[in-house]
Order: structure tokens, then sequence, then C-alpha cells
């Protein structure tokens, strides 16, 4: 591992990186740090996959990061995230161990290999709600008009990146951008990745055995404790979809149908998300999610050591 000081392993949900991740864990002595924008937060276990048990192996648990750190109710973001896995990665390497980041939210995992600073650039409500009102093309021309040097690169597709370019523009006229030291990141990135039928196929069975676990109950927990819907919505797919089941708007079978489809749509996401990065000049080495994690194990565990010799 001379060459690299990360491992990192992504994929779309339901693609076995948990899984993985904690065998190379194992034969590395590495610690693992989650990439997952919503297993952070305590008490919410099975809307979020967390499958604690999968950090079991050998007799002992694998130790982990970025995992039940937050209370429901606090917000995340990704400048939040790059603080927090910085901060793990230094503890884990001043131990001469290796670190491990397996997550399916590639926005976290991005802008660590992009080392986008902006992200530190907060959010500006009132500011949005005025551009909001402005037509993509009219966006456009303002940022055209703009005099920042940070806007040559700014997707001019999506409005919602061209309101991020102004907002990140109008905080630099009138605040200097803290540049903070970090550790230069080496990573070697490996990628799951299933046939779409498999991956529908894997995430239809593990909702339904999630919903057996409770998670129905869990969300009807979480409001009992004073958390909001609105907050819950927030919080993703099967938090907003159970609100809404319990708020009368589905049968039980249409939540199930429903949540399902959406869940599936989400990992498509996810995968466009990871192709882009690959066109960002990010170098993933793809496996088969298919195959038997004991083969994934030994092929992570010679490409780390191909890459080193």
């Amino acid at each position: 591992m001379d060459q690299h000081n990360l491992i990192i392993i992504l994929g779309a949900t339901a693609s076995g990186k948990t899984k993985l991740a904690v065998q190379i864990a194992d034969a590395l002595d590495g610690e693992i740090i989650s990439a997952d924008s919503r297993q952070i937060f305590k008490r919410m276990d099975i809307g979020t996959g967390k499958d604690l048990q999968e950090y079991q192996i050998n007799g002992r648990t694998i130790p982990h990061h970025l995992i039940d750190i937050l209370t429901p109710g606090d917000r995340y973001h990704v400048d939040a995230f790059k603080n927090d896995f910085y901060t793990a990665f230094e503890t884990i390497t001043a131990l001469n161990k290796i670190p491990i980041l397996c997550g399916g939210t590639g926005m976290y995992i991005h802008s660590l290999l992009q080392n986008q600073t902006f992200t530190a650039i907060p959010i500006n409500e009132q500011l949005r709600d005025q551009l909001n009102l402005l037509s993509k093309e009219e966006l456009i021309e303002k940022l055209q008009n703009d005099e920042s040097d940070h806007d040559d690169h700014v997707d001019l597709s999506s409005k919602k990146r061209l309101i991020r370019a102004l907002e990140i523009s109008d905080f630099l006229k009138h605040n200097q951008l803290e540049v903070v030291d970090r550790p230069i990141l080496k990573p070697i990135i490996f990628g799951l990745k299933n046939e779409v039928e498999i991956t529908r196929a894997k995430i239809l069975n593990r909702l339904d055995q999630r919903f057996k676990d409770g998670l129905i109950e869990e969300v009807i927990q979480l409001l009992k404790e004073g958390i909001s819907k609105e907050i819950l919505v927030f919080y993703g797919l099967e938090y907003k979809f159970i609100v809404n089941y319990l708020d009368g708007k589905f049968t039980s079978d249409e939540l199930k149908l429903k949540l399902g489809i959406a869940i599936c749509q989400y990992a498509k996401r996810q995968n466009t998300f990871f192709r882009k990065m690959e066109k960002d000049s990010v170098d993933i080495i793809w496996l088969d999610a298919l195959a038997p994690t004991n083969q994934l194990k030994q092929q992570v565990l010679e490409k780390v050591s191909d890459r080193v010799n």
C-alpha cells in the first residue's frame, strides 16, 4: 500500500459494498469509513440499511467511522462529511492502519477526489429564493456577466448548478475562503457493478426483509420522538414514502410497489453519477458484484498488490 493510502469501495445500493469492505479490512488490518449520507444518524438503522452485523468477522468487529455520529433531526452536508472524513482518515493512518472508504453517496466520494474547496461555502436561502425566480437563460446571462474567475467549468445545463455557482460568487465577493491544509489522498478505487435486473431483484428482496424487520415501526418511533415529518422526508426515500403511507396517501401494497420502484430508480442515478466520475478522470476498477465475496476479496488484494509492486 506504499503507492496508495486509501482504498475506496463504491457501488449502487444492494451491491454488497459493506460485506466486501469488511473482508478487505480484515485481510489488511484496516478500518472502514462510511460514505453514506444517512447512516450517520442514530436510531435510523433499518431505513438506512446499516446492517451493523456485517462488520462482525472472525469473532471481532471491524472498526468503522461516520456511522451513528448525529442525532435524527440534525442536518449534514458535503463539507461536514469532508471534515469528518479527514479526521477519521488521520486517526486511522496514525495507527498505521489502512483506511477503507465504503459507500454509495457518490457526491461525498467525488468531493474528496476533486478537492472541491467551494463545498465549505454555506447555503444562502434568501439568494436561492431570488435566483429560483429566474429562468435558466437568465441565470446563464447573469453568470456570464459575473466577474468571478471560478465560473469557467459550471454545468450550464443544470439550473441547480447555475444557482450554486452564483451563490458561490456572491459569497466570495464579500468573504475570504479559508484554504484548509489536507492530507494528500492517493486512492485506489473499486466499484461493484450488477446487471440491472439483478440489482432490481436484490433491492426488492432487501426491501421486503426490511419491512419484516420493522421499517414502518422505526419511522413511527422516530415520529414519536418528535422528529418532524418534513425532516424525515428530507432523509430519503424510505422515510418519505412511509410518512406518506402513514398519512393515508398509499395503501400497504402501493407503498411497497412505489418504494421499490423509487429505490431502483435511485440505484440507476447512483450508477449514472459513477459514470460521471469516470468522465472526470476518476479511475474506477469495476468488479462483478455477483461474484462470491471471497473471490472479490482476492481480486482487490491482487490489484492493490499489483499497484504497489
